[in-house]
């Protein structure tokens, strides 16, 4: 048996920290696929479940149970009465548990389609997915939708869990074919690994153990493979974002802005840059309620201070200098459409992104994923979004939004539309491009230097010196000029030695001269008719 402890935490956002990795996954697919009772009996065959837990359950079992005198697994999971009383997962539960090797945050998440929406709140922080299809069945339109999501999602790993198979008689023949329409739906999704295994949720086959009702699959029970996994922590080496979410203000000695570190880390004395404003200052403080910390790390909630008074407040990005995030008001996005009215094309909506909440709406919709094969297909004129459809589309915003590319980052990256009127949700996107409309973005304060920084002056580029342009520049006539003197020289005194110093001198004083008329008189001149335009006496105004 696994080693295996409880993980108290008060919420699923909270992360679980210590030596051991941690791996956030889901419980997908269709209705009645045995989504609660896999996660059921794998924590009770870890020897998870407390006495007391194990007592409640057979209660629970004769009195709501669907397996007749032997425990129903799925009452470990599904908490909500309306659960219990239909026999469904309805909205999004989360478990922890972790192994002598790992520890996990699991999340049930429903099948039924007019919870999809749940689905995806599950899948949004899942770095694997476990799809759930009934041998009998096969794979269905849900499978595959649950599919495209977690893919649209960003989860990159799918444990393909055929269940029910002493419903079929343990058949290989109807495992492989499953696993074959799978592997050819799946192919398209960007999925980094897919493993595929055949068990029985209910008797625990291939969850803790191995299955010997099933000898001709050699590879890994379900625990095993999901110790083994190799999920990588990218966001840990992504460049720097935290979604400003509270300006912390506790008296007059203290100004700190609060957020969730979103990418990569932060320590004192590092350049950010305030975004969409495009403002560089210096981070002073990392600080947390134990104190202050040496640097703040992907996944931490933290305060930051600044070691200068700048306008910061929520819904600002705070970002590297060096990578810094996109800034526009146009978004080509993903979205996944959630209530039963159509998405309508021009109206306004609310779009969250981040600490950041915008008037936008969708001028129009591109394409549409079709569910069958995984791929965008051309919309026709006229038509948009319907109920749990997932299409391409563009939007327009109020104001200038700081954001990434979802593939990039999947916390500044994602979004929700909010209706109006009724406040409900409505989609969930996924940024895929940033774009600006002219009027909005001034480039002047999205491209300043380190200099900055220093109190150091940042000359305009219209009158910075080019090096190499005025090198050749000089050498285009001084060259000829130069070779001219040389011979005229020596036509007069027949010396040529004497020929070569004077022109010698010549090319220095040239030179020198050449250099002060680029240095100081280009920036004189350009000072002059900046000046003449502010007061109003250039002609050409």
């Amino acid at each position: 048996m696994h080693g295996v402890e409880l993980i108290e935490a008060a919420a699923p956002a909270v992360a679980v920290r210590a030596d051991k990795p941690l791996l956030r996954f889901i419980t997908c697919g269709s209705v009645d696929d045995g989504k609660s009772t896999l996660i059921g009996r794998l924590l009770y065959d870890a020897d998870l479940a407390p006495d007391d837990l194990i007592a409640a359950l057979e209660a629970d079992s004769k009195k709501h149970g669907t397996q007749g005198d032997d425990l129903d697994f799925a009452l470990l999971v599904d908490g909500l009465a309306a659960e219990r009383e239909q026999g469904i997962t309805i909205d999004v539960a989360y478990r922890y548990f972790a192994t002598d090797k790992r520890k996990f945050i699991v999340a049930d998440t429903p099948g039924h389609e007019q919870y999809t929406r749940n689905m995806a709140v599950g899948a949004s922080t899942a770095d694997l997915a476990i799809l759930l299809v009934d041998a009998r069945k096969g794979i269905l339109p849900q499978t595959r939708r649950h599919s495209v999501i977690t893919s649209m999602f960003g989860v990159r790993h799918v444990v393909v869990a055929v269940n029910k198979m002493d419903l079929v008689d343990y058949s290989e023949e109807t495992f492989r074919k499953i696993e074959a329409d799978f592997r050819e739906f799946a192919k398209h999704l960007r999925f980094a690994s897919v493993y595929v295994l055949p068990l029985v949720a209910k008797d625990g086959d291939n969850l803790v153990h191995g299955a010997t009702t099933m000898p001709w699959h050699d590879g890994p029970p379900l625990l095993t493979y999901l110790e083994g996994v190799a999920v990588e922590d990218v966001m840990r080496i992504a460049p720097f974002r935290m979604p400003v979410q509270w300006v912390n203000r506790p008296n007059l000695d203290f100004r700190g802005f609060s957020g969730f570190i979103s990418g990569g880390n932060i320590r004192p004395g590092d350049i950010v840059r305030i975004l969409p404003d495009g403002r560089d200052t210096r981070i002073s403080r990392v600080v947390t309620y134990d104190g202050d910390l040496d640097s703040g790390v992907s996944g931490q909630s933290v305060t930051v201070t600044f070691n200068e008074e700048v306008d910061c407040s929520r819904g600002d990005l705070l970002s590297s200098p060096v990578s810094p995030a996109k800034i526009g008001d146009r978004l080509d996005a993903k979205l996944l459409w959630l209530v039963r009215e159509p998405l309508a094309v021009g109206k306004n909506y609310l779009l969250k992104i981040g600490t950041k909440t915008t008037p936008a709406n969708v001028t129009g919709v591109d394409a549409r994923i079709e569910i069958e094969s995984g791929l965008a297909a051309p919309i026709r004129a006229g038509e948009t979004l319907a109920f749990n459809e997932i299409g391409e589309a563009k939007l327009s915003l109020e104001t200038i939004v700081a954001c990434d590319p979802y593939v990039e980052n999947r916390e500044t990256g994602g979004f929700i539309l909010i209706d109006r009127i009724t406040n409900e949700t409505v989609a969930v996107g996924m940024v895929k491009t940033v774009a600006a409309s002219t009027r909005r973005v001034e480039a002047p304060l999205t491209d300043l230097s380190y200099a900055s920084m220093e109190g150091v002056e940042i000359e305009p580029a219209s009158y910075r010196p080019a090096p190499k342009r005025s090198l050749a520049k000089a050498f285009s006539w001084l060259l000829p000029a130069s070779v001219s003197t040389f011979l005229v020289v020596h036509a007069f005194v027949r010396d040529a030695g004497m020929a070569a110093e004077i022109t010698g001198v010549e090319m220095g004083v040239i030179f020198a001269l050449y250099y002060l008329h680029e240095r100081f008189w280009t920036r004189y001149s350009y000072g002059l008719e900046s000046h003449r335009q502010e007061s109003g006496n250039d002609p050409g105004l």
